[in-house]
C-alpha cells in the first residue's frame, strides 16, 4: 500500500497469529491482496441466502444457464461493494500504520486492496472455469497450506526445548514423556483427519422408486434409486459464522478509541473467549443455531416432495405430498443434530489439545475443515475426468 510503514507491519507481522479473516482472505497485513477472496465469499453466501428470501431472485435462478449468468454477475456486484466497505474499514483500522496520514493516501489504498479483492476474485472463476473444483476454494486451500510450513516449525521449535539431545540423559524420564507427547500428537492428528473425511463423505441416502409405463399393454416397471443427504448440509458456514461472530466485540474495538468502552469490551471478548467455559458454550450452541439456520435456506423439502411427485418418483411407505416433504425434513433435522454435534467437537478439538499438551497447535477446526473439503472435491473431480477421459478414448 502507498505511504506505508514497513517496520510496523514488519513488526505486526511477526507477532500476529493467522486469523479466520486471514485464512479466508489470504495475504498479510498491508498487502493488497489482505482481503482477498473473502468479499467474493460473502457476497456469494448473500445472494444464496436472498435467493430463497427473495422469489424474484428464485425465479432468476430457475432460468437456466441464463438465470446462473445473471446471478454471478449480482455476486460479483455485491462482492465490489463489499470490497470498498470492508476495505474503507480495514484502512480505518490499520490508519496508525501509514506515515502520512491524509484522506488521499487513505483513497488511494482502499482502491488497492479494492483492486486486490477483484482481481483474487477474477482468479477464482478463471480456475473454476479452467480449472478442477471451485477456484475460491481452491485458493482458500493453497492459502492454508502456505501457512502449514510455519506452523510446523513453529510446533518443532516448542517441543524441541523440551526434548533433549544428550546421551546421558536422552533415556530419562522427562525426555521419555515429551517424546511420547510428540508420538501421541501425530498419531492423533491422523486419527483427527480421517474423522473429519469420515464426517465430510458422510451421507443419509432415502430410497425412492420411480414408475415407468413402457406402453398401454404393459405392466408399470419400477427403477430403484435414492436421496443423498449431507449428514450436516451446512457444513463449515455454520462454524464460520459463530466464529464471526463472536469476533464481533473485537472488530469494534478496533474502531472505538475510548478507554472506558474499550475496557468493557474487553471483558466482553475475554467472556466470549473459546478459553472460557461460557464462551465455549456459546459457540457449541451458535454452531447448533447456525446449522439449523443455513439448511432451512440450502434446502426445501417442499421442493424436493413436489420434483418427486411430478417425476413419478416415491419414497416407500410414504404418500407423495405432504407426507414426503415431512419425512425429508425429519431426515434433514436428524442428521443436523447429529452432524452439528460432530462439527462442534470438531471445532473445539485444537483447544483441547491446546489444555492437554500446553503449546498452540498450528491449526483450527476450520482450516480443517476446509482443507479435507477442497481436498476430497478435488480427489472427486480428478476421478470424474479420469472417468470421462476413459470412456472417450474406448469409444474412439
Amino acid at each position: 500500500m502507498p505511504a506505508i510503514d514497513l517496520k510496523i507491519v514488519s513488526q505486526i507481522n511477526s507477532i500476529s497469529q493467522r486469523s479466520l479473516f486471514s485464512i479466508i482472505a489470504g495475504g498479510s497485513q498491508a498487502s493488497i491482496f489482505v482481503m482477498g477472496v473473502g468479499p467474493y465469499i460473502t457476497a456469494s453466501i448473500i445472494l444464496q441466502l436472498l435467493t430463497v428470501a427473495i422469489p424474484k431472485l428464485e425465479q432468476i435462478k430457475k432460468d437456466g444457464e441464463d438465470g446462473r449468468h445473471k446471478i454471478e454477475q449480482y455476486t460479483r456486484v455485491t462482492a465490489i461493494l463489499l470490497s470498498f466497505i470492508q476495505g474503507a474499514g480495514y484502512i480505518y483500522g490499520i490508519r496508525y500504520f501509514f506515515v502520512y496520514k491524509n484522506l488521499l493516501v487513505y483513497t488511494m489504498s482502499t482502491f488497492a486492496i479494492v483492486t486486490g479483492s477483484i482481481f483474487v476474485m477474477w482468479l477464482g472463476e478463471f480456475l473454476t472455469e479452467f480449472g478442477i473444483g471451485n477456484g475460491s476454494s481452491f485458493i482458500i486451500f493453497a492459502n492454508i497450506l502456505s501457512g502449514l510450513p510455519d506452523a510446523v516449525n513453529s510446533m518443532y521449535r516448542k517441543l524441541d526445548n523440551k526434548l533433549t539431545y544428550d546421551l546421558s540423559k536422552i533415556f530419562s524420564k522427562q525426555n521419555f514423556t515429551n517424546v511420547l507427547k510428540v508420538f501421541v500428537l501425530l498419531v492423533l492428528f491422523k486419527l483427527i483427519i480421517m474423522f473429519v473425511v469420515w464426517i465430510q463423505d458422510g451421507e443419509r441416502r432415502i430410497p425412492v422408486q420411480y414408475s415407468k409405463k413402457k406402453n398401454l399393454q404393459t405392466s408399470v416397471t419400477l427403477q430403484n434409486s435414492f436421496i443423498p443427504i449431507k449428514v450436516n448440509i451446512a457444513g463449515v458456514m455454520s462454524i464460520i459464522f459463530s466464529i464471526s461472530l463472536l469476533q464481533l466485540p473485537t472488530m469494534i474495538k478496533n474502531f472505538v478509541n475510548d478507554k472506558n468502552i474499550n475496557k468493557k469490551l474487553d471483558l466482553i471478548i475475554n467472556f466470549l473467549s473459546i478459553t472460557n467455559p461460557w464462551g465455549t458454550l456459546i459457540y457449541i450452541f451458535l454452531i447448533f443455531c447456525f446449522t439449523f439456520f443455513y439448511t432451512s435456506f440450502t434446502i426445501n423439502p417442499i421442493e424436493m416432495a413436489e420434483n418427486l411427485k411430478k417425476s413419478s418418483g416415491v419414497i416407500p411407505g410414504i404418500r407423495p405430498g405432504k407426507p414426503t416433504a415431512e419425512y425429508i425434513q425429519n431426515t434433514i433435522d436428524k442428521l443436523s443434530w447429529i452432524g452439528a454435534f460432530f462439527y462442534s467437537i470438531i471445532a473445539l478439538l485444537p483447544v483441547i489439545l491446546e489444555w492437554i499438551f500446553k503449546f498452540k497447535i498450528g491449526f483450527g477446526g476450520t482450516t480443517l475443515l476446509i482443507v479435507t473439503g477442497v481436498a476430497l472435491e478435488i480427489i472427486k473431480q480428478l476421478e470424474s475426468l479420469s472417468l470421462i477421459r476413459h470412456y472417450k478414448g474406448f469409444l474412439n
